[in-house]
């Protein structure tokens, strides 16, 4: 049981210190980033503010590649030290030091899912805001529910509330289209409602509209007008609908069977949220088999030579099997395949695939 203790320290302990350096060197990219985009829409403070919000998702994408990396690092220095060598020589086998490990990347990839995953849903909603804040001067926001979608727009001229009773998949087309849209200073300015709205470049394009003007003083209904066609300023545009509606990372994992089921009452597709969901629930998985692919080549003694080609061989095969859960995953969003399919058969495929290797270095 010491043993075991002491090779989860040790694992811990690289899993920290790596992450802790590719956390600096994101956290650097993305501050060049911010400041070569924003230029002098922003102040330092508030750039450095976005990279704190932007950080957690780029590490949340990476952390496969922080655990074989920690892996890697631990058995070439446990192999340099002799200590695997010892080990062996007590009648401990390879299988048994590597539980350890394991069991500890099995605990990370669950905190990670249940804790860190709504933690960069909200930073990542969090950015985009501010994001939208400093370009237009508003922020937009996008809502599902079981009455319909509900979109918020905001920019110079005013602030507008847009409620759909349904929409496209891209929700660029909204039908069914109740609009309220207010003055700069807050007040309510015009209410419009059509058949049917479409997001063009900068406006929407609205269809069979009827317009009320809300200034005080007025009679809305006298001062009524019908239109064919009208055109109403817009900041939104398909990729930032897309960022918001349709990213399921943006949605937290306790969220998301509530989201995913407003989501088909309200006529959409959920099947990239459930595709989602599964793979966050197998994260846990996919982390034990980077931990074995890094260990396949690894857990052999120093003096056979080589390392450089062994952790290049580990690093490139976690890669490879991290591209391939990640083509399963735009497989199952196209409906090719089902999303369990989708989710679970890569980090499970991958787990045998590195025991496979394991068994082979061990035991020859």
């Amino acid at each position: 049981m010491t043993l075991h203790i002491y090779y989860a320290r040790r694992f811990l302990v690289f899993f920290l210190s790596v992450l802790t350096v590719l956390a600096l060197f994101q956290a650097l990219l993305d501050l060049i980033e911010e400041l070569r985009f924003l230029d002098e829409g922003a102040s330092f403070a508030q750039v450095v503010q976005l990279v704190g919000l932007k950080l957690p998702d780029g590490l949340y994408q990476i952390m496969p590649l922080v655990v074989i990396l920690a892996t890697v690092a631990m058995f070439i220095g446990m192999s340099r030290s002799s200590e695997l060598v010892v080990t062996r020589a007590v009648g401990r086998s390879g299988m048994a030091v590597l539980a350890a490990p394991v069991i500890v990347a099995f605990f990370v990839g669950a905190l990670l899912t249940a804790m860190m995953n709504p933690i960069v849903a909200a930073t990542s909603k969090h950015y985009i805001d501010m994001t939208e804040s400093f370009e237009n001067g508003g922020q937009s926001v996008v809502s599902i529910g079981p009455e319909g979608l509900w979109l918020r727009q905001g920019g110079p001229q005013g602030q507008a509330v847009i409620r759909a009773s349904r929409a496209n998949a891209e929700a660029t087309e909204l039908y069914d289209v109740s609009i309220v849209s207010y003055a700069p200073d807050g007040g309510p300015a015009q209410r419009i409602t059509a058949r049917q709205a479409n997001l063009t470049d900068g406006a929407w394009l609205l269809i069979d509209a009827k317009a009320w003007p809300l200034t005080a003083g007025l009679n809305p209904e006298a001062n009524a007008k019908e239109h064919n066609t009208l055109h109403l300023t817009s900041t939104l545009t398909p990729d930032s609908i897309r960022d918001r509606f349709g990213k399921p990372s943006a949605v937290a994992i306790w969220d998301l069977p509530t989201f995913i089921s407003d989501l088909e009452i309200a006529g959409f597709s959920a099947r990239r949220h459930i595709v989602w969901f599964n793979m966050e629930l197998a994260r846990p998985l996919f982390l034990v088999a980077m931990v074995l692919v890094g260990a396949a080549f690894t857990m052999r003694p120093a003096r056979l030579g080589k390392t450089g080609v062994s952790v290049l061989s580990a690093v490139m095969l976690g890669f490879g099997l991290y591209y391939v859960r990640n083509f399963a995953q735009i497989l199952g969003e196209s409906g090719q395949l089902s999303p369990l399919i989708a989710a679970w058969v890569p980090p499970v495929a991958s787990i045998l695939l590195a025991l496979g290797l394991v068994l082979h270095m061990e035991d020859g």
